[in-house]
């Protein structure tokens, strides 16, 4: 809970026209994005608002609300900027483009006009005098390549005509806007700007530090993209690639881009976005290291990602050496999702099973793993992905939740990370009879994870089973149809959502509700020709294949059958793998 909060109405000049107003930008946050159309609407608005077509104008009650500005004070008490920073630099703008308007023209109160503007512009001496050269708003963005741009309108309050940047753009609409309005209304000209500054308000909402602000902000946001953790981090790697020139930091851009890109292609966070999902990756190699070089044990409540790598003033970010771990993480996956051939099939095999767990904490465990060991042993490497699987896999059976499958494996990061296999504790072992209750008790059905992380686990459990081709999706398949069932009901009705009668199918592969027999199946898993002589492919599934070849029917007999075998043979991988008592 933040320890001060405060947020109180204010007008454009009581937000920026107090002396000692001070704002920053800081460099995480994205470039100013408002084009054309937000300007035009924002102004068109204000018009409105300002000269009503159906009452008078009331100075002291007539409010136009413009939203929030959520900032917080940092060590150097400037105010910074989480949220609201596009309509403030919008603002700015256009105070900027009245006051050039302004200064050459003459009109009833000139002076008060061009002093109130001013001060909500840049900074005054003790006389209310403007310094042109200190201007109350500071924009630190890393990736803006056009800031030089803004200041450059807000000290001269001219803009090149050939330049493209939204700050140029923008702010020569609002010069045009401008120039109509005194032409067409000369006057009223001097109302609109303390109209503008008088009666425009905003509510800024300031909180004790920068966590409290990104917090309020992820919770309040819901106008456009959330600002993510990995447009801080990103910032902290461009101020240390930005100490060597420009060419290391043009540099840099490109690297992050890369980077964004394998990201993207390979990462499907199911919390942030997919650059996020890498840091949290990494966050499991670095947190161990951190651990082991300190002495410390490892807690299994992990901190906030953005509270670990802001730790230290964001210490591990300002080191390349962590931006390379990143790069080599990020194409880690690369390699596994293109099942390249730095990769023996047994290990893509085992990692494909895998990617079906109903936890996404297997992917931190393997990054921990591969970061820790990078030269990896096909022997080694193959013995900890099975026992990964088979502890996920029997927690997931017995639904013990995801904090208790997170224990087990934290005891283990600091002898994972020297590279000792996996040992787990008697306490996380289970017994067989009560694995064996649960397995018999439980349905499977297609809507939950384990059904085909399961599934997934059985196919491969022959050794000669190869991948299906990369980009194939895969369904949960009813070998006894639902619609079979409908029409020729089971003895047993609950054997319909056991393992017995699932498998893994091509989406690919569509046998229709009308194919529920199993000589129709069997065309289908075995390729068939169509009656325009066009042949279509088999399953890649070779227990599929072997069930049509070998079998006229599949009937409640053989899922029963089937079942026993599929618990018999994970009962099994789990004694294997030292984890039942």
């Amino acid at each position: 809970m933040a320890k001060r909060l405060t947020a109180e109405q204010k007008t454009i000049e009581g937000l920026l026209g107090e002396r000692g107003a001070k704002f920053l930008i800081p460099d995480y946050q994205r470039p100013y994005s408002w084009e054309r159309e937000q300007c035009e609407t924002l102004w068109d608005d204000i018009i409105a608002f300002a000269f009503p077509f159906d009452h008078d104008f009331d100075s002291e009650d007539d409010s136009y609300f413009l939203g929030t500005i959520l900032t917080f004070q940092n060590q150097s008490r400037e105010s910074e900027v989480i949220d609201g920073q596009q309509r403030l630099i919008t603002f700015l703008l256009m105070l900027r483009a009245f006051y050039a308007a302004a200064e050459n023209v003459q009109f009833d109160n000139k002076e008060f006009v061009l002093s109130s503007i001013g001060k909500c512009i840049w900074r005054t001496d003790e006389f209310g005098k403007v310094n042109k050269t200190s201007v109350k708003l500071k924009s630190e963005v890393a990736s803006d390549e056009d800031i030089a741009e803004f200041q450059k309108i807000l000290a001269t309050g001219k803009s090149t005509k050939g330049n493209a940047s939204n700050y140029a753009k923008n702010y020569r609409n609002f010069q045009r806007w401008i120039d109509e309005f005194k032409s067409t209304h000369p006057g009223d000209f001097s109302y609109l700007p303390m109209r503008i500054l008088s009666n425009c308000v905003f509510l800024p909402i300031e909180v004790d530090s920068q966590n409290t602000a990104l917090g309020i902000f992820t919770t309040l946001n819901d106008r456009g993209m959330p600002l993510n953790d990995s447009d801080i981090f990103r910032s902290q790697f461009y101020k240390l690639f930005s100490q060597d020139g420009k060419q290391s930091k043009e540099n840099f851009v490109q690297r992050w881009e890369t980077l964004a890109k394998l990201c993207d292609k390979n990462f499907h966070a199911r919390k942030g976005t997919p650059l996020d999902d890498l840091f949290r990756r990494y966050m499991y190699y670095a947190k161990t290291k951190r651990a082991i070089e300190g002495n410390n044990r490892i807690s299994d409540t992990f901190s906030d990602m953005r509270d670990f790598y802001a730790e230290a003033n964001y210490k591990l970010l300002r080191n390349e050496k962590t931006f390379e771990d990143l790069e080599t993480l990020a194409t880690f996956w690369d390699d596994v999702n293109t099942r390249s051939d730095r990769f023996p099939a047994t290990v893509l095999k085992k990692l494909y099973v895998l990617s079906y767990s109903p936890y996404s904490l297997w992917s931190y465990i393997v990054s921990l793993y591969f970061m820790s060991n990078r030269e990896l042993d096909e022997k080694k490497f193959c013995a900890f992905l099975d026992k990964t699987t088979a502890m996920i896999l029997m927690n997931a059976v017995l639904d013990l939740g995801k904090q208790n499958i997170r224990r087990p494996f934290v005891l283990e990061f600091k002898d994972i990370f020297r590279g000792e296999p996996l040992n787990f504790d008697m306490q996380f072992k289970r017994h067989e009879k009560i694995l064996r209750g649960r397995l018999s008790e439980m349905a499977f059905s297609n809507s939950k994870p384990i059904t085909r992380a399961m599934a997934a686990w059985w196919t491969f459990s022959d050794p000669a089973q190869e991948l299906p081709p990369l980009g194939t999706k895969l369904h949960l398949e009813h070998i006894y149809a639902k619609k079979r069932h409908e029409l020729h009901p089971l003895k047993n009705p609950d054997l319909l959502e056991t393992l017995g009668n699932k498998s893994l199918l091509e989406d690919s592969i569509n046998i229709g509700a009308s194919d529920y027999r199993f000589a129709d199946k069997k065309n289908f898993y075995l390729g068939f020709k169509d009656a325009k002589g066009k042949f279509h492919d088999g399953t890649f599934n070779r227990e599929l294949q072997f069930l049509a070849e070998n079998l006229d029917d599949f009937t409640e007999d053989e899922i029963i059958e089937r079942n026993e075998e599929i618990f018999n043979a994970f009962v099994a991988y789990l004694r294997e793998n030292d984890l039942l008592i």
